[in-house]
């Protein structure tokens, strides 16, 4: 069986600032590198910042010029990362956080546990939290 791999986990949410509701999980992503983890929000902001108001758009390539140096300083350093903007009454926010990824067991392998064949998948939907 393979080792664990050190990465990161990758989120974006979005936040609709007129209601009470919670953050929406938009997308996530594992990624093995800081260069990697930090490229994922990069390619992001690059692909929005035309769509986005101009105070949007400079937050973004602040973010882009500036504040993705430090960034990915935090992560070799492994501390987790957010970056955030506000686009009209959305916040979106990427979150960069240190993981430790587990490799799975095959299925079809002869030594997993027997208990590992009354596995279930849960049905509903889950839901989280952002945090920065």
């Amino acid at each position: 069986m393979d080792k664990p791999q050190r990465g990161y986990w990758c989120e974006c949410w979005t936040e609709d600032l007129t209601e009470q509701a919670q953050p929406v999980l938009r997308a996530s992503f594992d990624a093995y590198s800081a260069p990697q983890a930090d490229r994922w929000v990069a390619v992001a902001l690059r692909t929005i910042s035309p769509a986005l108001d101009p105070d949007a758009s400079q937050e973004a390539w602040e973010w882009l010029y500036d504040g993705r140096i430090a960034t990915r300083k935090a992560l070799l350093r492994a501390e987790p990362c957010a970056v955030s903007l506000t686009q009209a009454t959305t916040r979106i926010t990427w979150t960069i956080r240190p993981a430790v990824f587990l490799p799975l067991a095959h299925r079809q392998g002869l030594d997993i546990p027997a208990c590992a064949h009354q596995f279930k998948p849960r049905t509903g939907p889950s839901t989280g939290t952002a945090s920065q």
